[in-house]
């Protein structure tokens, strides 16, 4: 059964998810990639976690608590922020250079100070904790240290290698005609 609209990757046979609409503003910072199921997962859950937070303070407070019902509601703000701040973090690009979103610091390096963007083997933090992998990075030479922008074992890309090449191959596409124009 046919359904009359489209889905929110829009229709099946076309194929221009990539290819920038003529009225796209190259100097608005965009995420090149969309964030992947563990990451979305991870807010969701939070979401539901300041949920519960929220219905408990609700009660607390006819209850007659308020100062306990301050704190849930104070402490369900936190985990919304949360939340928000994770579906928010990882690597942003527009003509001004790159913006790379962590989840208590964001660093912003101009096109003009990366010497070279290059996916390189090496050994890579498993969903951002202390274990690390083997795998793949794209890293951002600038002058100083170099900078690892995106692993193929993060929240957006595990268990998704042609999603991680495909971003990785547009933030290196954003590079090269950015940093030489």
């Amino acid at each position: 059964m046919p359904l009359p609209f489209l889905t929110a990757d829009r229709a099946f046979d076309t194929q221009a998810d990539d290819v920038a609409l003529p009225f796209d503003d190259r100097d608005q910072w965009r995420r090149p990639y969309r964030p992947g199921p563990w990451r979305v997962g991870a807010a969701a859950l939070l979401l539901l976690l300041a949920s519960f937070v929220l219905i408990a303070a609700v009660i607390t407070a006819f209850a007659g608590a308020l100062s306990g019902a301050g704190v849930c509601f104070l402490l369900g703000g936190v985990v919304i922020a949360a939340a928000l701040r994770l579906l928010r973090m990882g690597v942003w690009v527009s003509g001004h250079g790159l913006r790379r979103v962590a989840f208590f610091s964001t660093s912003t390096i101009p096109w003009r100070r990366t010497a070279q963007l290059r996916t390189v083997q090496q050994p890579v933090r498993w969903l951002g904790m202390p274990r690390t992998v083997q795998g793949q990075a794209l890293v951002v030479a600038r002058q100083g240290e170099p900078l690892t922008l995106l692993t193929d074992h993060n929240a957006d890309f595990l268990s998704r290698p042609e999603a991680f090449d495909r971003a990785a191959d547009t933030v290196e596409a954003w590079g090269a005609e950015y940093r030489t124009g």
